[in-house]
């Protein structure tokens, strides 16, 4: 597994991201628009996404909020608005 190391920060591609979480990659393009306040992986200067560890967490709590507490897109977003401060990213 390829990895990019940026100011000491473990970068994953989207395709890693898939992998790790089973998320297919166009739902985390999805997620990307729909939870854009929590979400928001950096781009290359070729405008590839990096993904943080921290992104990472995000797509595997909005994975789990969607698929174990069958929360809608809105419910996901109030719960991560309780747990996340949005903008913080980027």
């Amino acid at each position: 597994m390829q990895t990019d190391m940026i100011s000491g920060n473990l970068m994953l591609t989207i395709e890693q991201v898939s992998h790790l979480t089973g998320v297919r990659k166009s739902t985390l393009r999805y997620w990307e628009k729909s939870f854009e306040d929590y979400l928001r992986p950096m781009r290359t200067q070729s405008n590839r996404r990096e993904y943080t560890m921290e992104d990472l967490d995000v797509v595997k709590t909005i994975k789990r909020l969607l698929d174990e507490e069958h929360l809608t897109a809105e419910g996901v977003r109030v719960h991560l608005g309780k747990v996340l401060s949005p903008n913080n990213f980027g």
